[in-house]
């Protein structure tokens, strides 16, 4: 396993991440974390520990600066730009497709909450790098106008008891045009804090990535 701490330049701003490449990986997933989270997220960083041991990459970053972070805590205004954080998660994305180490690899997408928004926003604009998408506990209906346009199989994950996201996704995967499979994982709230609820969805990513991640790399980008 190699593990690196790295900075990725979005677009001429600085993006602290961390970089997880299994041995002869074929599969790197992005993380978009949700609402006022960071590359620390503990349950980001359990998802992505069982994807390196499932033999598939990781990076994990962040979708603010430090500054933009702090500020997000107090006003609460870049959570929801989803603009913003999926333009930084396209810029991620092609800074990876430029990366000798990681350019071969097919690029999956894992988002939470807000994050799904702006991983299905990448992957409409980026259909050559987008490979898949999973999303937990996310809020689709936030990249509304973008759905039908995703390209990548994508796979909507939600918890039973989180009764509004539930009806978002339902009404998201109406407007897509991928087949989008939604999965709903009974007893679990919006953060799936439940015991072995998070575990079901790991279970669920690591299914879908392996199936849509395995084999050669794309090697071109829109």
């Amino acid at each position: 396993m190699s593990e690196r701490e790295l900075v990725i330049d979005a677009a001429g701003v600085q993006l602290e991440g961390i970089l997880q490449l299994p041995a002869n990986t074929r599969g790197l997933v992005l993380f978009a974390h949700g609402s006022g989270s960071s590359r620390f997220s503990p349950r980001n960083r359990m998802v992505a520990g069982e994807l390196n041991r499932a033999g598939m990459g990781t990076l994990l970053f962040d979708l603010l600066t430090a500054e933009e972070h702090q500020e997000d805590e107090i006003t609460r205004e870049y959570r929801f730009d989803i603009a913003l954080l999926s333009d930084r998660l396209i810029a991620a994305m092609d800074w990876v497709h430029a990366r000798d180490d990681t350019r071969d690899l097919k690029l999956g997408l894992f988002g939470s909450s807000t994050g799904a928004a702006a991983a299905l926003i990448a992957a409409a604009e980026r259909p050559a790098l987008a490979a898949a998408v999973v999303s937990r506990g996310g809020r689709p209906d936030l990249a509304r106008e973008m759905l039908p346009l995703v390209r990548a199989p994508t796979l909507l994950v939600v918890g039973g008891e989180d009764d509004v996201v539930i009806d978002l996704n339902r009404d998201a995967a109406a407007r897509m045009t991928c087949d989008p499979v939604l999965e709903i994982v009974p007893g679990a709230t919006h953060l799936f804090e439940e015991p072995g609820t998070l575990e079901q969805v790991i279970g669920l990513a690591i299914d879908w990535f392996r199936r849509h991640l395995a084999g050669p790399g794309s090697h071109g980008a829109d």
